[in-house]
C-alpha cells in the first residue's frame, strides 16, 4: 500500500514552483487558483522572496496549490492513503476528493489569512523541542503554560503560546532536549487560533463534500474518517488544536504502507517517516523530473487499476485502533440508514462508534466479533449493484 502525503507550513523555499510551469496547462491552473486566492500564487512560487512566502496568509494557499498541481500529475487513482500535516491536511482531503481542489484553494486562503489576523493579537510564538523523554517534554511545556501544539514523532514536539513562556522554556528545558525557536507568527493550533476557527467555519459552512474515495488520515488523532462532513468539520477544528502527527505515522504503519510519496516542497514529511517508518521506500517530489521515480513507486506499490464492471458499494473503516464488535441488531443483508451505528471499537480509551455513512444493504462484515484492527481498516461493505 501507498501513501501520498501533502507537507504544512514551513516547508516552502523561493521559486520552488518554478519548473513546475512548464508543464502544459500548469500556469493557467495556477493562475485559476489565483483568482481564487485572492493572491498571485505564480509570483509567489516563482519570483517572489523568503519574507514574502513566510507571510501566513500567502505561503497556506501557495502550498495547498502546490500538492494539488504536483498530484495532478500522478496516477493518483492507485494511491490508497493519503494524509497532510497541518494545512497540508486541506490538501490531502481534496486528494481523496472531499474537496474540490478549488474548495481547498479557497479553505486555505481563508484560513492563512485569518491565521494570520490572530497571531496579530498578543505576542505568541512556536519553538522546538527535539530529544528528551516524550511525557517529561509534553509535562515540561503544559507546565510553562505553553501547548504542545505539533506532535511530529521522531523525538519532535513543537511548543507553543506566549513568548514569555516560550523564553522560560528555553531557559530551563527538558531533561536532554534542546529548545529552538521557530521564525513563525504566532502559536499555531492553540486556544489563541480561535478567532480564526470561528471565521473558518463560518466559510466552511458553505463547502459541499463529497465521501473520501481512499483513506482519508486525520492530524486531530491519526484515525481514517471516512465522512466528508466530519472530515470538514476537523479541518475546521484543527485551527486550535494540535497537529497529532506522530499518530498519522503510527496509522500508516499499522495499515501496511510500504511506500511514501511526498508532494512538494517536499523533504520534511520523508525525514520524518525515513526515521518512524523502518524499511518503507520514500520518494520525494521536487520538481517534474522527480515524477518518473514517484509513478514508478505507484506502479509497484499501489492498487492496480481494473476497468472491469464492479460491484459498487461503501466500505466502512475503522476509526480507531481496538477489538472490532458488530451491532447485536445488525447481519448481513440487513438495511442500515445513513448515520446508523453498526459497531464499536474498545479501545484502552473506551469504546468507539462505528457509523454507516451511506444508506443500503449491508453486504458482508469485513471484521468479525473482536477482530483486532487498525484506523482506516475495512469492517463492513454497504450498497450494490453495477
Amino acid at each position: 500500500m501507498l501513501a501520498v502525503l501533502a507537507p504544512g507550513q514551513g516547508s516552502q523555499k523561493p521559486g520552488f514552483l518554478t519548473p513546475w510551469l512548464d508543464l502544459p496547462g500548469a500556469e493557467a491552473r495556477l493562475r485559476w487558483w489565483s483568482a481564487l486566492a485572492g493572491l498571485d500564487l505564480v509570483h509567489l512560487g516563482t519570483e517572489a522572496g523568503a519574507e514574502d512566502i513566510k507571510d501566513t496568509a500567502r505561503t497556506q494557499p501557495l502550498l495547498v496549490a502546490a500538492a494539488l498541481l504536483a498530484a495532478e500529475q500522478l496516477p493518483m487513482y492507485d494511491v490508497g492513503v493519503v494524509a497532510g500535516h497541518s494545512v497540508g491536511e486541506i490538501g490531502a482531503a481534496a486528494l481523496a476528493d472531499v474537496l474540490t481542489p478549488e474548495a481547498a484553494v479557497t479553505l486555505a486562503a481563508v484560513r492563512g489569512r485569518e491565521m494570520a489576523a490572530a497571531c496579530a493579537l498578543e505576542p505568541t510564538g512556536m519553538s522546538a523541542v527535539l530529544g528528551g523523554d516524550p511525557d517529561e517534554v509534553i509535562a515540561a511545556i503544559e507546565a510553562v503554560g505553553l501547548y504542545p501544539a505539533n506532535r511530529n514523532g521522531a523525538g519532535q514536539v513543537v511548543a507553543a503560546g506566549a513568548l514569555s513562556s516560550l523564553e522560560k522554556l528555553a531557559a530551563e528545558p527538558p531533561a536532554k532536549a534542546r529548545v529552538i525557536p521557530l521564525s513563525v507568527a504566532g502559536a499555531f493550533h492553540t486556544p489563541y487560533m480561535a478567532p480564526a476557527e470561528q471565521a473558518l467555519a463560518t466559510v466552511a459552512g458553505g463547502i459541499t463534500t463529497g465521501a473520501p474515495t481512499r483513506i482519508l488520515l486525520s492530524n486531530r488523532d491519526g484515525a481514517a474518517v471516512d465522512h466528508g462532513p466530519t472530515m470538514l468539520q476537523r479541518l475546521v477544528r484543527q485551527v486550535t488544536a494540535p497537529v497529532r502527527w506522530d499518530l498519522c505515522m503510527q496509522t500508516l504503519a499499522e495499515i501496511g504502507v510500504t511506500a511514501v510519496i511526498e508532494l512538494p516542497p517536499a523533504g520534511t514529511l520523508a525525514g520524518l517517516a525515513k526515521r518512524a517508518l523502518k524499511g518503507v521506500e520514500i520518494v520525494t517530489v521536487n520538481t517534474p523530473d522527480d515524477l518518473a521515480a514517484a509513478k514508478d513507486l505507484i506502479a509497484r506499490h499501489g492498487a492496480a487499476p481494473s476497468h472491469e464492471p464492479t460491484l459498487q458499494f461503501r466500505v466502512v473503516v475503522a476509526t480507531a485502533a481496538g477489538n472490532f464488535t458488530p451491532a447485536d441488531d445488525v447481519a448481513e443483508g440487513a438495511e442500515v440508514r445513513n448515520g446508523q451505528v453498526i459497531g464499536q471499537v474498545s479501545t484502552r480509551q473506551g469504546a468507539v462508534e462505528v457509523t454507516a455513512h451511506e444508506s443500503g444493504a449491508l453486504v458482508e462484515w469485513l471484521a468479525h466479533p473482536d477482530d483486532p484492527v487498525a484506523p482506516g481498516q475495512p469492517v463492513a461493505r454497504i450498497g450494490g449493484g453495477l
